[in-house]
């Protein structure tokens, strides 16, 4: 648009100043500017053809710029349905992913329109699969490229989690589409991926699932700030994003970065990998664990089912109890004792985005069952594996191919055998079952699963198949999950819960001697006057 040319509004014909996006007669929203892709030249919102270059606008929208209805699934449809009452006008904690196609114009300028167009869908379903398997929502597309949002509408205290899991997995599937695209089109296909963490305030949800909403200190533009500043393939986020999944993933540290609009300059993060915590308990381990008080009876009767399982009377015991009450912590005493008598322990835990990942959990127990972090090769892997179920059962040789498929590292020359999908869960199912009694056979053993109210249906049939096979074995199966899980298996006579209940007296002298440390810490680090006016602010804050 020419310097100095004025927006006319649809409805009232008022001319307003070139900028503005809504009429200052009338408040109608007025049309907005589109770059045509082939030529870069700026058009009005509205128009069918570029005035340049004749190309049809219309079209490129409506090619690369769907209706996000028709890629959300259906329960997380519903969801935000349900949630946008409620939602609108609330300000929000949440992470944004932006995600684009570096060069989308050159790229598709020299393709046929169909062929592009059937390859950007394909990168939105691609998109959109990822976002939505860590129940995060799609919040618009871009032409080239989408903005999600994680923690709203659908809310999560680990949003900023989600959204770097998510990133992680697009990075790796459409780099997988970008090699396919390479081999069959010629084309160098990258995406770029930017992440920021902060408030906003939630507008209109639309009945297409569209959500309108105000950033507040550049909470959203900071994302896409990253996401202009990323490599091909290496999602950049910010601080404030870093802070809140400190351990979970390892950073790469970028340095301080000047931001336009932001007064001071922002560090910046490369987001390399998942770190090696998966929940808080060990996060909090990596700077070192406070005394162990207050569950002394509780531990009791853990040691007590451990011994009856050493015994050759398997037992699963259940830990209950509401958040924040101590049964990670419990859980991870029982197995640091085993560990310190030289008893195997095997542990999985369940994630809060795990609900909609089949597998999960189960590939988590097995993956450290047999030693394998996916950093050796798949024949590594796969001799890894074969060495322990051998070792253990001879007759179970026949059983390794479906169990190299199912762990991710399938045998190109003994591919397993092909089956309906039940098939292949019963018959994993039963080889399981053979390797509990198989192990038991020559050592006891400790199996910890966490957080069991996030497991998805697969890995729950797998639990079930586990509390089947403990009766005679030396194996104590030690699970916890919040009160609002049950499953059937709970009836076994060889069942027991522990439900915890909040600290007694000795706890809460224990933590407030805790917080007199920390406190004469930040006397010690802040100055007396400046440490008193803190206690005046949080008290201030509290009230």
């Amino acid at each position: 648009m020419p310097p100095g040319s004025r927006v006319q509004c649809p409805a009232c014909g008022h001319l307003s100043r070139e900028g503005a996006r809504f009429c200052a007669n009338c408040a109608e929203p007025l049309p907005q500017e589109v770059t045509c892709p082939r030529c870069g030249a700026s058009n009005l919102a509205g128009q069918n053809f570029c005035d340049r270059c004749g190309n049809l606008l219309a079209e490129h929208r409506e090619a690369l710029a769907p209706d996000p209805r028709s890629y959300t699934p259906d329960h997380l449809a519903e969801k935000i349905r349900t949630a946008k009452g409620s939602l609108e006008g609330e300000r929000k904690q949440i992470t944004v992913l932006f995600a684009d196609v570096k060069g989308s114009m050159e790229l598709g300028e020299g393709m046929d329109p169909e062929a592009w167009r059937r390859i950007v869908e394909r990168m939105f379903t691609l998109m959109c699969e990822g976002v939505h398997r860590f129940e995060g929502t799609v919040n618009r597309f871009t032409g080239d490229g989408m903005v999600a949002l994680f923690g709203a509408p659908i809310a999560h205290e680990d949003h900023a989690q989600r959204a770097c899991h998510a990133a992680l997995y697009l990075s790796d599937q459409l780099a997988r589409y970008a090699e396919q695209l390479k081999r069959e089109e010629g084309l160098d296909f990258s995406v770029r991926m930017g992440l920021n963490s902060g408030e906003v305030v939630v507008g209109a949800i639309g009945d297409d699932l569209q959500m309108d909403y105000t950033a507040i200190g550049h909470s959203v533009g900071l994302g896409q700030r990253m996401e202009q500043l990323a490599e091909p393939g290496k999602p950049y986020l910010t601080e404030h994003t870093a802070a809140l999944i400190s351990g979970y993933f390892e950073l790469r540290d970028k340095g301080l970065v000047e931001i336009k609009g932001v007064r001071t300059p922002l560090r910046v993060y490369e987001l390399a990998g998942a770190g090696a915590a998966r929940t808080r308990l060990e996060v909090a381990g990596a700077r070192g664990y406070t005394r162990f008080v207050g569950r002394e009876s509780e531990l009791s009767s853990l040691t007590t089912a451990f011994d009856r399982a050493v015994a050759g009377k398997g037992q699963v015991l259940g830990v209950v109890s509401e958040p924040g009450l101590g049964k990670s912590r419990l859980c991870y005493e029982i197995a640091q004792r085993c560990r310190e008598r030289g008893i195997a322990v095997y542990e999985a835990h369940g994630v809060a985005h795990g609900k909609r990942v089949p597998w999960l959990v189960v590939l988590e127990l097995l993956r450290g069952y047999f030693a394998i972090g996916g950093q050796e090769s798949d024949q590594a892997a796969r001799d890894q594996v074969a060495g322990k179920v051998l070792q253990l059962d001879e007759s179970l040789s026949s059983a390794l191919p479906l169990l190299f498929e199912f762990l991710g590292v399938p045998d190109p020359e003994r591919p397993a055998p092909r089956m309906d999908p039940e098939a292949r869960q019963r018959q994993i199912f039963a080889t399981v079952r053979r390797l509990i009694h198989a192990r038991s056979g020559r050592e006891p053993a400790l199996i910890l699963i966490e957080d069991l109210q996030w497991l998805d249906g697969s890995s729950e049939a797998f639990l079930e198949n586990m509390v089947e096979a403990l009766p005679g074995t030396r194996t104590l199966l030690l699970v916890n999950f919040r009160p609002e899980y049950h499953a059937g298996w709970m009836r076994k006579s060889y069942y027991q819960q522990l439900p915890l209940t909040p600290l007694g007296d000795e706890a809460v002298r224990f933590s407030r001697e805790l917080i007199g440390r920390v406190e004469e810490s930040w006397a010690q680090q802040l100055g007396p006057e400046r440490f008193q006016l803190l206690r005046e602010l949080l008290a201030e804050l509290i009230s």
